[in-house]
């Protein structure tokens, strides 16, 4: 890679650590609900609301992309972005908060669709895996210094203006405004866009083929995991243990502590250990973690069962999208298109996990998330070695 090649990736970068805002709402969502006194169902329309606009926007993203280009599309959604992250420091009605959220999602579909394309315009033929694994590895970063910041500005740790645990969205939204700056500046030599843009009979056309579907539900399983223990893990152990939210906070961290370590390690172990073993590991390691925080009362095994599912969910959303996207060479565009619809599970777990854990306590949760990794066996087969 030329040496103009690894600066340009300096703010491109910066935008995978700007994708891990969207991961803020998990904590945020908590502490939403303690500030408005929501029950458990109210507060995970947050979480849902912000996956909501991946079945809306990723598409038509793609179809922007080939209008405007890749470059000034990343810009958009970086823009959307800061404006959800200065809303909610003008107040924290639950109005406020709904758009807010609406806005970080819609921000996010139009970065998750757009930023790993921008990332090949960039490379020109570099090691394309690699960078996207460090890519996820750096938005890792802003995910699990999310609950941090939420902690120290609630404890009052620093200063935090009367925003209290609001200071995280001023914080990140100074870092968005930077992303914005660096990348609006730094010229990127895009390819010629070729053909038309996918429409939307075009991706659900592709739905009628077994892998593409299959794919496309393991991803909603994969992002429902993902977001429901995001945010149902501090809930566990406010339950369990009787922790205050501020302490139970740290479980959202430890997820993404570990989430981080498996993007680290995974692009490593794919490389000497074939896809489907990897797979399989991984699921297991999930299927533990469900077993784990359904029965665990002790502090030690609730937190184990956070980091496995942390770690064992890391690879799959990469595992799922090579094998869809390389079991149709010419339909790269379309399957991209709805693998990222497939972040729609965002939305659809945390809806049915809410009304489970009103019902059952927290519990409730953990069978819906379970429900998803038992999918996940039915997919091994489809795992090229």
């Amino acid at each position: 890679m030329s040496k103009t090649s690894k600066l340009t990736l300096i703010p491109v970068m910066l935008c995978f650590f700007a994708m891990g805002f969207v991961d803020l709402v998990g904590i945020a969502s908590n502490y939403v609900k303690e500030d408005l006194g929501l029950n458990d169902a109210t507060a995970n329309i947050f979480p849902s609301l912000v996956f909501f606009w991946f079945l809306i926007f990723s598409v038509p993203t793609g179809m922007l992309m080939n209008k405007i280009g890749r470059k000034k599309t990343v810009l958009l959604s970086l823009v959307v972005t800061v404006v959800s992250l200065l809303l909610p420091i003008f107040g924290e009605t639950f109005e406020i908060m709904l758009v807010a959220f609406s806005l970080l999602g819609i921000g996010n579909a139009l970065m998750q669709t757009s930023l790993n394309p921008l990332v090949s315009s960039v490379l020109k033929g570099g090691n394309l895996a690699s960078t996207l694994t460090f890519g996820q590895f750096v938005k890792a970063i802003a995910s699990f210094m999310a609950p941090y910041i939420a902690m120290w500005g609630a404890s009052a740790t620093i200063p935090s203006f009367g925003l209290e645990w609001r200071v995280l969205f001023p914080i990140y939204m100074i870092i968005g405004v930077a992303a914005t700056l660096l990348l609006g500046v730094t010229p990127i030599d895009e390819p010629q866009m070729e053909g038309k843009a996918s429409s939307f009979a075009d991706c659900f056309r592709l739905l009628g083929k077994p892998i593409v579907l299959l794919s496309f539900l393991g991803i909603m399983c994969h992002v429902g995991i993902d977001v429901g223990t995001n945010t149902t893990a501090p809930k566990i152990l406010m339950e369990r243990l009787g922790m205050t939210l501020n302490d139970a906070a740290f479980a959202t961290s430890l997820y993404f502590i570990f989430r981080t370590v498996g993007c680290l390690t995974g692009s490593f172990f794919l490389r000497i250990m074939n896809n489907r073993t990897f797979f399989v590991i991984s699921v297991v390691m999930m299927t533990l973690s469900m077993a784990g925080l359904a029965v665990g009362t002790e502090k030690w095994m609730l937190y184990t069962a956070i980091a496995l599912v942390g770690y064992g969910n890391s690879n799959i959303f990469s595992l799922i999208f090579a094998q869809a996207l390389t079991s149709m060479p010419k339909k790269q565009n379309e399957v991209s298109g709805l693998m990222i619809m497939g972040l729609f599970g965002g939305t659809v777990f945390p809806l049915l996990m809410g009304f489970a854990s009103d019902a059952m306590g927290q519990l409730g949760a953990v069978i819906v998330m379970t429900v998803g990794v038992l999918y996940l066996y039915t997919y091994i087969k489809r795992i090229r070695h």
